[in-house]
């Protein structure tokens, strides 16, 4: 939920353009009022008629006196918005309340209230609020929706004010606005079983001793409360002081989802295209494993990775988790086409060490990229591709492209490689893809490993 900003409506500079601005909102009756005024002012001074005078100043004093309270009134308005969530799937509803508060002593006329919003979202919702009591409050609330992800900004919050007699409307517009995040839709996936994740890193979330053998421990210092059985006498000999054996370390599962941006690699556009496709799998995968603990890593092909990810990824596990998909999921929520057209920079960025399971989600792939996607299995304990073909996803009617294509022959090579690869057709289900993946892995393995 996220609470926007409060302000008050925005006053004008200096009096004059106060004055200008307050009489350049009065209605039609306003004007007609003033412009009977003085008529009726001028002929009561042809005439001599004091009592038509009279008239006449009422007439015309009394738009321009509505214009006055109004435009000091105005500055006693404040609004609020809420978001409920701030981040919402594609497809997925979020509700936007707003609040007005009358902090003046005086009462409102009718308030015609609107907020700006981008036209994906929805028309822009308009509410008409009746006179608000001193120190009153009105609230009123409207539903966004988008099949785009994106960051879309909601606000700012427009106000009209209006005299009880309508003679003068003015207005204004609050500071504050808000963005609503729409993040990718995700699957949930079936916990499978992948054999050969990581070679000491992602074959499960095993333990393992920290001491290679008795001559080649590591030990600690005592500390208060160590079980004294495992005090590692040689160490205390030869260091004069009580070490203890370290005890055993996990060593995390590790995992990096590789998502293909290539421009060149996709074709169509809008919700239900390839892309869209890779980035709804993408977020999927991401929010799946970490839910598993494993320690995950955003790659793009131009080598990049969320801001702020570490090293290793960011930890399944912890109080930092959550926030730790809220900014993944943040990151592909703008993910856009890359203008790159190769995957040697991802294949660089594998470079640093054993990268555990590797997940990738590849558009068309000429025979130079699938050659450096086939060089990246050797950059991880195990690799699985999702590989979509254009032409599939093009046509009108599903169907599998015939054997001998372009698109067979590079799953071929992967699989040569020892990549567990999968086509993609469109409008494919991603948990049935996953574990159709896990029933050809253990076919090939034939050993059970950790579940994903």
């Amino acid at each position: 939920m996220s609470t926007g900003g409060t302000g008050r409506a925005e006053a004008d500079r200096g009096d004059a353009g106060g004055v200008r601005t307050a009489l350049a909102g009065l209605t039609t009756r306003g004007r007609s009022f003033l412009a009977a005024g003085i008529a009726a002012a001028v002929c009561a001074y042809v005439l001599g008629q004091s009592d038509l005078l009279r008239v006449g100043l009422l007439l015309a004093v009394l738009p321009l006196l509505c214009a006055a309270v109004l435009y000091r009134t105005r500055h006693r308005v404040a609004g609020s918005r809420r978001l409920s969530p701030a981040r919402v799937p594609a497809a997925g509803e979020a509700r936007v309340h707003l609040r007005m508060d009358n902090v003046s002593r005086l009462p409102t006329g009718l308030l015609m209230l609107q907020d700006r919003v981008p036209y994906v979202l929805g028309p822009r919702p308009r509410f008409v609020l009746d006179r608000v009591e001193p120190g009153g409050r009105r609230e009123v609330s409207y539903r966004v929706r988008s099949d785009l992800r994106g960051r879309y900004p909601l606000g700012p919050l427009q106000l009209r004010l209006t005299d009880p007699f309508g003679m003068c409307e003015l207005t204004r517009s609050f500071s504050t606005y808000d963005t609503l995040t729409v993040i990718p839709r995700t699957e949930p996936l079936t916990a499978v079983r992948f054999s050969g994740e990581a070679k000491g890193y992602g074959d499960g979330r095993r333990r393992s001793l920290a001491l290679a053998g008795e001559d080649d421990v590591i030990p600690r210092g005592y500390r208060y409360g160590d079980d004294l059985r495992r005090v590692h006498w040689r160490s205390t000999a030869r260091y004069g002081e009580l070490m203890v054996r370290r005890e055993e370390q996990p060593r995390r599962s590790r995992c990096t989802v590789l998502l293909d941006t290539r421009a060149i690699g996709y074709e169509g556009a809008g919700p239900d295209s390839a892309f869209e496709w890779a980035v709804s799998g993408t977020a999927s995968v991401l929010t799946h494993l970490l839910e598993q603990g494993f320690s995950v890593r955003l790659l793009t092909d131009g080598g990049t990775s969320v801001p702020g990810e570490g090293a290793d990824g960011f930890a399944g596990s912890g109080p930092d988790s959550a926030d730790a998909a809220g900014l993944m999921m943040d990151t592909l929520a703008v993910i856009d086409h890359s203008e790159g057209t190769g995957l040697s920079r991802a294949y660089d960025s594998l470079r640093g060490g054993n990268e555990g399971l590797l997940v990738a989600f590849l558009g068309d792939l000429d025979e130079e990229q699938a050659a450096v996607v086939a060089r990246m299995r050797q950059r991880s304990g195990g690799a699985l591709a999702f590989v979509l073909d254009p032409d599939a996803w093009v046509r009108e009617t599903t169907g599998v492209p015939a054997p001998g294509s372009r698109h067979e022959e590079r799953l071929r090579m992967l699989r040569e490689a020892g990549w567990t690869a999968l086509g993609v057709p469109r409008g494919a289900s991603l948990n049935d893809l996953w574990r159709q993946a896990d029933r050809e892995r253990s076919g090939l393995t034939g050993v059970g490993g950790e579940a994903l």
